[in-house]
């Protein structure tokens, strides 16, 4: 006969049949833990051609957490202001972060560096993998042009918090045991943090690529034909990379924007001044090493400013030096009046250095029709 069990026997039961399951599942994650790190470390050993990760860094990868200044809450009317700009003013000072992933040989040693003709210095956010995979097929895939060396790298911070921040940054970890070309350091990568991480780039340049000869500083959603750039720069009278040159689609007579609901808003607190020097769009200019360095060294003695292709025309000013306004880079798109002409037709494009703004299935077809052996351009399109 079938006994039947009593309350205490259940409730054993039950609590025995909970740990078992909670034991399974605890063995379950560490297993798959396991997995994800031996995966890493695989992927990792299997290209002994690409830069390893943050723990070759040739400078310290930690530093202490920057404290912010509260001394900025003092400022007049500091609580009227919107928290992206109070976090901006608290933390303004804040020039080093720890640096997450690292390529200090990108370049072939700070003395090699010369050896570089175009470096393409491209600005991603964590997120942003298809973007990222598209240039490395197109644009910005490392490569001889002319004779001339062209190399990548992605400049980024950190996204999002907890499991996501995780994920993301573990993506990251295994792109560059792929690739080689990412730099990462751990701060929020943000719209008002796009100046600290030209300032980062900028110190990292000065240790391990000082001697570059040319650069290109853009986004990661622009269409770049650095074939031409490389025959642009080639052409130049006089300058191998060792004298001024800050070419893009030059902003004359701007001003900060007053308005709390624009993107690009500026208050009196952070910026007094009611104008700003000529500066390039930040979507995509070009600039020789010597030029990078010049910034670097004034950007030391510039306060940090949200808008970050303005602050670099701050540095600018501040060396004396101005920027100059190049036709074929258009970062504001490019406007095509007619129905009747595909505004993608890649006879439009093939003379234009630079072009913003496109996405990443755009960017793949579009260098593939633009370097198309056979295209044919009639009178009508051809530039």
């Amino acid at each position: 006969m079938m006994r039947v069990l009593g309350r205490t026997e259940i409730s054993t039961s039950t609590l025995l049949l909970v740990v078992t399951l909670v034991m399974v599942i605890c063995l379950l994650y560490d297993y798959n833990d396991n997995q994800i790190s031996h995966l890493q470390k695989a992927v990792m050993e299997d290209d002994n051609q690409t830069m390893s990760p943050a723990q070759n860094a040739s400078h310290p990868t930690s530093w202490p957490p920057c404290e912010p200044n509260m001394a900025a809450a003092d400022i007049r009317d500091f609580s009227s202001l919107p928290k992206t700009l109070q976090d901006f003013l608290y933390f303004q000072h804040c020039r080093q972060f720890p640096m997450l992933l690292d390529v200090p040989d990108k370049c072939g040693g700070a003395e090699a560096s010369d050896g570089v003709f175009l470096l393409l210095v491209i600005k991603s956010s964590p997120g942003n993998y298809e973007n990222r995979e598209v240039l490395r097929k197109t644009w910005a895939k490392e490569r001889l042009h002319n004779g001339a060396l062209i190399r990548r790298l992605f400049i980024t911070g950190t996204e999002q918090t907890g499991f996501e921040k995780a994920r993301q940054n573990q993506l990251l970890q295994l792109e560059q045991s792929e690739y080689g070309d990412i730099l990462q350091w751990d701060f929020t990568d943000s719209f008002y943090n796009l100046t600290l991480k030209q300032v980062l780039f900028l110190q990292w340049i000065d240790r391990n690529c000082p001697h570059v000869r040319f650069l290109l500083n853009g986004d990661d959603d622009v269409f770049a034909n650095t074939g031409k750039m490389v025959e642009y720069l080639q052409g130049l009278d006089g300058n191998d990379g060792d004298k001024h040159l800050f070419s893009g689609n030059v902003i004359y007579n701007s001003s900060p924007i007053r308005s709390p609901s624009s993107k690009y808003f500026i208050p009196m607190q952070v910026q007094a001044s009611n104008s700003y020097p000529p500066y390039c769009s930040g979507g995509g200019f070009l600039l020789s090493g010597y030029t990078a360095m010049v910034i670097y060294k004034m950007s030391t003695a510039v306060p940090l400013l949200p808008i970050d292709d303005v602050y670099i025309g701050m540095c600018l000013a501040k060396a004396g030096l101005h920027p100059a306004y190049h036709m074929g880079i258009l970062t504001n798109g490019l406007y095509i009046p007619s129905k009747k002409i595909d505004k993608y037709d890649p006879c439009i494009y093939r003379d234009f250095l630079l072009v913003h703004r496109f996405l990443p299935a755009q960017i793949y077809l579009m260098w593939h029709r633009v370097n198309y052996s056979n295209l044919k351009c009639s009178s009508f399109t051809k530039h």
